[in-house]
């Protein structure tokens, strides 16, 4: 303790000596390598699964607890790449596979296939066979080019930019299709109904075609 110069010891009262050593250990030269936030949150989150997985293993109450912790952690953790990412996309579509081994049928054919299968209640062969009638009949009218391999998807974009005023019905009935077939919706009676009213209001659509360059000139002599 140091000591005046007429030899009598200086003293500190306690309360203001705690609270210079409390300000000056809160400077940011003694905390520059402290973790920051989010790693120290990271190692809570750590420390507690493992401690959850341990627990797994055990008995009666801390395994159980354990395991729910583990379980909340794991949807936790996916509802935050969920909200991140967004929804996953899918990687491919579905083929409407027009052309089998047996070649093309007419799209009546196909409208017939549908036909039964709705009536027997087979809701997904006939949304399935029913868009395939639906791309079948653009192709025999021309507003499609013949070609196999297309997925409902593209045929539904071609023929919108034929038949615009449909483009938007193409694209829904293209999704139920997708839908379907992926199993993310279930087959019923209303999404054979779409696809094969969509197919007969198709069949009074005339298509439109963009004016040529040569069209355009004679349209304005004339004028």
């Amino acid at each position: 303790m140091p000591l005046p110069a007429d030899g009598a010891p200086v003293t500190v009262p306690r309360d203001p000596a705690r609270e210079a050593a409390r300000d000056e250990l809160l400077k940011a030269g003694y905390h520059k390598h402290d973790p920051s936030v989010l790693e120290r949150a990271m190692d809570w989150i750590n420390d507690h699964i493992t401690s959850s997985l341990n627990g797994i293993s055990g008995d009666g109450t801390s395994g159980t607890t354990g395991l729910l912790f583990f379980i909340v952690v794991a949807l936790l953790i996916a509802a935050a790449l969920w909200w991140r990412l967004g929804a996953p996309k899918r990687a491919a579509r579905t083929v409407l596979d027009v052309y089998g081994v047996e070649g093309p049928r007419s799209a009546d054919r196909y409208r017939a296939d549908a036909a039964a299968h709705a009536a027997a209640g087979r809701w997904e062969e006939a949304v399935r066979e029913q868009m395939r009638a639906l791309v079948r009949a653009l192709e025999e009218r021309t507003l499609l080019d013949t070609r196999p391999g297309r997925t409902a998807d593209e045929a539904a974009a071609e023929a919108g930019r034929a038949l615009p005023e449909h483009a938007a019905a193409l694209a829904a009935a293209a999704r139920t299709f997708d839908d379907i077939a992926f199993g993310e919706r279930t087959a019923d009676q209303a999404a054979y109904q779409l696809l094969h009213d969509l197919d007969r209001t198709l069949e009074r659509t005339r298509p439109v075609h963009a004016a040529t360059p040569a069209t355009t000139a004679t349209a304005g002599g004339a004028a």
